[in-house]
């Protein structure tokens, strides 16, 4: 029996990793690539537990001259003199930064630990200027240029998008702290920020006219995150063992790790990227789960959707262009750009300038949707798997009446959380339900005649919808009728199923349905 492995389930030190003897995915050749650059200042944008914080560690290392770490990796072949750097390691990931000191006081126990490594004390409150202190002591104390290393920068801002004003606050505050990068270059080798946004307005950006991000770069599109390549190399030992576990192919298990957790694209030209999180935790134990999803971030999502007011169908095949999703402007936020950057909508293609994004893979589809139906609609938490199993049965199998009586259940007293004034919201909450049953689903499906609310197609039946607010069933029906909406799929040969339905805005409940067969 060979020797266990040891996958490195949330681990963010590269020192711990090592001295371990866990699985490490080589990212080393990455810092050839930065230095290769010839520039000094990068930031990187990449979703939460993405493995950002694993890569700035292991920098950490390369740049303190810790080479014993390195034997069998890409670095250990690099032309590079090993000489030790200084290296300010500025962890902001620490902290939910839900008061105002907090971010007070992750940055006096940093900067604080620095002015005792680098004796540097000077009689200040501000600590911008101890910042500046401790670059030009460590310069002066080593003789070499400082490496400073930003994990998270801009994680309290992310976490007070819902707080104007201490969002302002904690923004100044890092303002002041960023505004070094530019004043101190001197003594400066090197900065490398990871984060999920640019933020407008924060000096690290608005202030260096020469800072690189490479989050879009096609060289540096696999800097985090596992391919396709990756998976076969370092996985595949883990991918047979799960198979025997699972009694099923190593082929197999491979598939359903593609379906999962595959399909993450952050540049025009990028491959196939899986989610290394949820990656190591089945490989760990040897179990399938929403694991990245489950590890929290859902509360940030739910609370920017109702601050937008966002039509969900506009988000599940957004376009934009890359400057849209560059960015945060706090003042005028895009909903598009935070849900990419936060990883719950991805890159599918791209064509002339213009980007078109989706649900990346069956893990965030799921677990979007299974956060969010129960918001929009009568489903338990907790429930909603065993509610979408029976719905598709009763799907697939053409039972109209039982899967139309489980969508009144699913609507009735629908809460303050749906505004029925326009069908918008229902709209939504019937997309997100087909979306998650996994079935071929178009709203306003446009034919010759008009547009057709909600089309949906199984391998038996084609399902013709027609929603209407405080009418009639009847009169929604009649209206497929008198358009001809099921006109262009007379030779389909699937059986088509035309239902009116109509939903009271008093009793916020379906009313009532109509049905009319056909082949």
């Amino acid at each position: 029996m060979g020797k266990a492995i040891i996958y490195p389930v949330g681990e963010q030190s590269f020192e711990a990793l090592r001295n371990r003897g866990a699985l490490y995915v080589d990212k080393t050749e990455y810092i050839e690539k930065l230095l290769g650059r010839g520039g000094k200042y990068f930031f990187l944008g990449r979703p939460r537990r993405f493995g950002k914080s694993l890569f700035l560690s292991m920098m950490h290392c390369f740049f303190e001259g810790r080479r014993e770490f390195f034997k069998g990796l890409y670095a250990d072949t690099m032309e590079w003199d090993w000489e030790p750097h200084p290296v300010l390691y500025l962890d902001l990931n620490t902290e939910s930064y839900a008061t105002d000191e907090s971010l007070s006081q992750v940055l006096e126990y940093n900067i604080g630990g620095w002015e005792d490594e680098y004796d540097s004390h000077i009689d200040s409150g501000s600590y911008s200027l101890r910042f500046r202190e401790v670059m030009r002591k460590a310069y002066e104390k080593t003789g070499k240029q400082v490496i400073i290393l930003v994990d998270e920068y801009d994680k309290p801002l992310v976490n007070n998008l819902h707080d104007s004003g201490r969002f302002v606050r904690m923004r100044e505050q890092l303002t002041a702290v960023y505004s070094n990068f530019k004043s101190s270059a001197q003594y400066i080798r090197m900065v490398f920020l990871t984060g999920v946004s640019r933020f407008a307005h924060l000096s690290v950006f608005s202030g260096l006219n020469n800072i690189m991000d490479i989050s879009f770069q096609p060289d540096f599109a696999a800097i985090c995150g596992i391919t396709e390549q990756e998976l076969g190399y370092y996985f595949q030992d883990g991918m047979e063992m799960m198979a025997g576990v699972e009694c099923v192919t190593a082929e197999e298990i491979h598939e359903e790790l593609k379906r999962r957790y595959d399909g993450y694209h952050f540049s025009r030209r990028c491959p196939d990227i899986y989610n290394p999180y949820s990656l190591l935790n089945v490989m760990d134990r040897k179990e399938f789960g929403n694991y990245w999803i489950g590890s929290g971030g859902m509360t940030l999502l739910e609370h920017q959707l109702k601050r937008f007011d966002t039509d969900l169908e506009s988000l599940f095949e957004a376009r934009c262009d890359q400057g849209m999703l560059e960015g945060l402007d706090f003042d005028s936020p895009n909903p598009v750009a935070l849900l990419y950057q936060t990883g719950y909508l991805t890159i599918k293609s791209y064509d002339d300038g213009i980007f078109t994004l989706g649900l990346p893979n069956g893990e965030v589809k799921e677990g979007f949707l299974n956060f969010l139906l129960p918001r929009y609609a009568n489903v338990g938490n907790g429930s909603t798997a065993f509610f979408i199993r029976e719905f598709v049965r009763e799907l697939k199998n053409g039972d109209v009446e039982c899967f139309m009586r489980r969508l009144q259940s699913m609507f009735s007293s629908v809460s303050y959380r749906m505004e029925m004034d326009s069908e918008k919201n229902l709209h939504n909450a019937l997309l997100m339900l087909m979306i998650l049953l996994g079935m071929h689903v178009e709203t306003e499906y446009c034919t010759s005649e008009g547009r057709i609310d909600l089309f949906l197609r199984t391998a038996r039946y084609l399902y013709i919808i027609e929603l209407k607010l405080d009418h009639t069933p009847e009169e929604a029906l009649r209206q497929i009728e008198e358009r001809h909406y099921a006109l262009p799929f007379a030779a389909d040969g699937r059986e088509t199923v035309c239902i009116g339905v109509n939903f009271s805005t008093d009793t916020r409940t379906i009313t009532g349905w109509a049905v009319a067969r056909g082949h």
